[in-house]
């Protein structure tokens, strides 16, 4: 669940754990003082999963080989894809 941050008008600035999808909070759990959500600047994004760093930052020479071993013909390349046999 994501840490939003609100600031209390009595109390001051603090965080609460709530759904993506739940309603901001409207009075201070603490005081019961009206609060505003604050939109923070300093958000760390986490990519989990497969494929992002693999196909986006090969190493040079991992590049230059598949270029080498791809077909020079891309028409016989479509013929492989298929199964045909010219």
């Amino acid at each position: 669940m994501p840490t939003y941050e609100y600031e209390c008008a009595r109390c001051g600035r603090f965080e609460h754990w709530q759904s993506i999808t739940s309603e901001p909070l409207g009075e201070c759990p603490k005081c019961g003082g009206s609060v505003k959500k604050i939109i923070s600047g300093n958000v760390g994004i986490i990519f989990k999963g497969s494929g992002f760093h693999v196909t986006d930052y090969r190493s040079k020479s991992y590049s230059e080989k598949a270029k080498e071993d791809a077909p020079k013909d891309p028409g016989k390349a479509d013929s492989l894809k298929s199964g045909n046999d010219e």
